[in-house]
């Protein structure tokens, strides 16, 4: 399942973020937050895997696609994912490349107990209606 939470600079998307990271992040979960450079380190419970994307070689949708379609063969007990200013994690802008890669990505967790949830700053107005419907 996709999720997908928009809204405008300071709408408290990251205390969002935050609170329903830490409200899944129980014993019996595999919560794995991407977010680009490190600001939640001390936000969120140490149980969840935080991954600086900066740290590894991706740029682009589809390298993302992989990025995670490699995080879940390597876990096969993940449970969430949670992707904080995807804009920035993907290092592209363009709402027709987000709604193609949420497309694939859907298809890709289609048969996955895994729920990821895409935080992105940006008008609800500028967002295609493919994109709306993961709202």
């Amino acid at each position: 399942m996709i999720k997908i939470i928009a809204g405008e600079k300071g709408t408290g998307k990251t205390a969002r973020l935050v609170e329903d990271i830490n409200n899944v992040a129980t014993t019996d979960t595999n919560v794995v937050c991407i977010e680009s450079g490190n600001r939640l380190d001390q936000l969120i419970k140490y149980s969840v895997r935080l991954v600086n994307i900066k740290e590894y070689p991706v740029k682009g949708y589809d390298q993302l696609l992989a990025f995670i379609g490699g995080i879940c063969s390597k876990d096969y007990d993940l449970t969430h994912i949670y992707i904080d200013s995807i804009y920035k994690v993907a290092g592209d802008d363009s709402v027709a490349n987000l709604e193609a890669f949420v497309n694939s990505l859907d298809q890709f967790t289609k048969d996955t107990p895994i729920t990821i949830s895409i935080f992105l700053s940006g008008s609800l107005d500028s967002l295609t209606d493919g994109i709306k419907k993961f709202i």
